[in-house]
């Protein structure tokens, strides 16, 4: 029996996170999430992986650890909320900085903040770690907050441009980046913490940063506010020692963001270089690499969007990690010369690590059929051998292919195909379209979450297509999608479905389709433009455009591809008018918790199918977010998906799953 078909098994399978490589290159060390014994939730530890040896767990607490990075001296540094048992008075459970030693014992505690410790970086004997503060003196920080929480104050006043991330409100507090140096006394904290960017304001919200390998400069993302609401994302030097910042690069129109690594000698910084767009400026994400004294530099690489960075160790050589066609290889861009594919199978790779003797990359490997897991690649042949991983990968219950149409432009429009093991002429397989989020983003990685072997495993054909506006098929692909959402993704997702239909291991009488995010407008869509589907489930989704463009967390980025609220744009890409024209049975999942896709948008639709009296359903989460993350709410939320699918496309009763109310 696979885990898949349990949703309880699957929820519970161990999920390996992140890969970092010791400075010596003997070992690496992940973080690991699994279910908790209450199985209401999940808890992270850090396993060490020798790269000749087996994986061994290196903490054990209830509050879990993340954000490991090496000391030069190999030691591993980490947050986390677990009690400091050394404290005489605990305080708010909020993640504090702990050091565990290499050659073993208790991990300890060598740094607290009132407002936590988010992400750390090291090199020498400096670390710098980002920290949410108050604004005003950061001496009194501990005792506002205090004062704060003792009145029964949440109200937070904005001045500026945004108010929410995702599932998070900004505020009352704003990031900060502190340095400070490891003790010299073993068993010491961090020594001379100082405040290096008390004039930050908003600039380091969502901040990447990283150091300079003598540990003498941060590296980082700066936010700068521009008018009508708008902002530019630059990339700043600051001095760990004096706290005095420069602009490292700037571009009118240009982000410079994450990801971000500065070459082993010091002299170069490579990042993501991501256009402003417009009404007729699509997206462009390219990877750019300057010298960081001059800040003069260049973008290599154009078709190729940047997801993880890492210099060889030479400084010669940035290895990249890219979608492309499906999956997400290794490819090397040299500082002079034309970049090469490094690994050539079907995965995705993420988390790179080079070797110190440049003769290795670690990194996660992955595929839409295989769980992520540590592996090392041979940075001249691209051979890649799996290593022993902390958590072991599940079977998935079926098998995957690959298949491609021809739009009615003449775009080859490329999809993976998941078919359960038994799917044949004789036994033909009930069919799900699967549309992925993004909108600019590919299926091409394994997913915890909207994962198609729960459906295959039940029984459904999954096709998952990567049309217009998809990420690792040159600009052209993103660029004849933008600006026209519906028409031009759904004439290419009828072309890849009509060859997937066509199929004699698949039923083209019961079918549906579903999506999250961008995937969710065009469940949406969708209805309103074809009644091929028996049925639609719709996650997460834009409903009417006018709305969500004020009301989501970056209202400034969609407003850009959309124009002002009300203009003809909207008008012709929102799905809710067409609201007369659907039929087709819905399932509506929203999350109150999402602020990327507010609330609103799935109460405006339900009302709206309600009072046109469409066959629908409300799964509606109260606690969660985009995604439904929590094991409980994640079993209710396949299982609900799975009893509507039956009913409409099996022809089965309805049937309301035990895990709802």
């Amino acid at each position: 029996m696979s885990a898949f078909n349990d949703i309880r098994d699957y929820v519970a399978i161990p999920r390996v996170l992140s890969l970092k490589l010791s400075p010596d290159g003997s070992r690496l060390v992940s973080v690991v999430q699994s279910l908790n014994p209450d199985g209401k939730s999940y808890g992270t530890a850090l396993w060490a992986i020798p790269v000749d040896g087996e994986p061994y767990r290196l903490t054990r607490s209830a509050k879990g650890e993340t954000t490991a990075e090496f000391t030069d001296a190999g030691d591993v540094l980490f947050t986390s909320s677990r009690p400091d048992p050394t404290a005489k008075d605990a305080g708010d459970e909020v993640p504090a900085l702990w050091l565990l030693p290499r050659a073993g014992g208790e991990a300890r505690q060598v740094a607290t903040r009132p407002g936590g410790i988010g992400a750390v970086r090291t090199a020498r004997d400096v670390v710098v770690f980002a920290s949410d503060v108050l604004d005003g003196e950061e001496a009194g920080e501990e005792e506002r907050r205090k004062a704060r929480k003792d009145a029964g104050i949440s109200a937070i006043l904005h001045e500026g441009y945004p108010v929410r991330y995702w599932d998070h409100d900004l505020g009352p507090g704003r990031p900060r980046l502190f340095a400070a140096r490891l003790g010299a006394d073993q068993d010491g904290r961090l020594e001379d913490v100082r405040d290096l960017t008390p004039d930050a304001g908003d600039a380091l919200r969502d901040t990447s940063f990283t150091l300079t390998p003598d540990g003498a400069t941060v590296i980082a993302t700066w936010r700068v506010p521009l008018p009508r609401g708008q902002m530019r994302t630059e990339l700043v030097a600051i001095d760990v020692a004096t706290g005095e910042r420069r602009v490292v690069v700037a571009e009118d129109h240009h982000d410079f963001t994450h990801p971000i690594a500065v070459s082993p000698d010091g002299t170069r910084v490579a990042c993501s270089r991501e256009r402003h767009t417009g009404l007729d400026v699509p997206v462009r994400n390219e990877l750019w690499i300057g010298d960081l004294a001059t800040g003069q530099g260049r973008g290599y690489a154009p078709d190729l969007f940047p997801t993880d960075v890492e210099w060889a160790p030479d400084s010669s050589a940035v290895y990249l990690v890219a979608d492309h066609q499906g999956r997400r290889p290794v490819f090397r861009v040299p500082v002079e010369g034309e970049h090469t594919r490094l690994t050539q199978d079907a995965a995705a790779y993420l988390g790179l690590n080079a070797s110190p003797d440049g003769r290795f990359v670690y990194a996660l490997h992955s595929a839409v059929d295989r769980a992520p897991g540590p592996a090392r690649i041979d940075a001249v042949t691209g051979e890649v051998d799996d290593l022993p991983s902390p958590a072991p990968r599940p079977d998935v219950p079926g098998r995957l292919t690959e298949i491609s149409a021809t739009a009615d432009d003449g775009t080859t429009v490329r999809a993976w195909l998941a078919l359960p093991e038994n799917a044949s002429a004789d036994n033909p397989a009930p069919f799900l379209l699967w549309i992925h989020g993004g909108p600019v983003g590919s299926w091409n990685d394994w997913q915890w979450r909207w994962q198609s072997w729960i459906m295959t495993a039940h029984g459904y054909a999954v096709l998952l297509p990567d049309p217009c506006l998809s990420t690792g098929y040159g600009q052209e692909m993103i660029d004849r999608g933008w600006g026209n959402w519906g028409p031009r993704t759904l004439a290419d997702l009828d072309a890849v479905v009509d060859v997937a239909l066509a199929r004699d291991d698949i039923d083209g009488e019961r079918i549906a389709a579903m999506g999250g995010s961008f995937g969710g407008y065009m469940a949406n869509w969708l209805a309103g433009h074809t009644d091929r589907y028996k049925a639609i489930v719709t996650h997460a989704s834009l409903w009417n455009l006018d709305q969500f463009a004020g009301t989501t967390d970056a209202s400034m980025y969609w407003q850009r591809e959309f124009g002002e609220p009300g203009s003809e744009r909207y008008a012709n890409l929102s799905p809710h008018h067409a609201l007369d024209k659907i039929t087709t049975p819905m399932l509506v999942i929203h999350g109150d918790k999402d602020y990327r896709v507010p609330i609103g948008e799935a109460l405006r639709l339900w009302w709206d199918l309600r009072r046109s009296e469409v066959e629908s359903k409300f799964l509606y989460f109260p606690d969660e977010n985009h995604w439904i993350l929590k094991p409980g709410n994640a079993v209710a939320w396949y299982e609900t998906v799975l009893a509507f699918l039956a009913q409409h496309v099996l022809g089965q009763e309805w049937k309301r799953p035990d895990s709802v109310a």
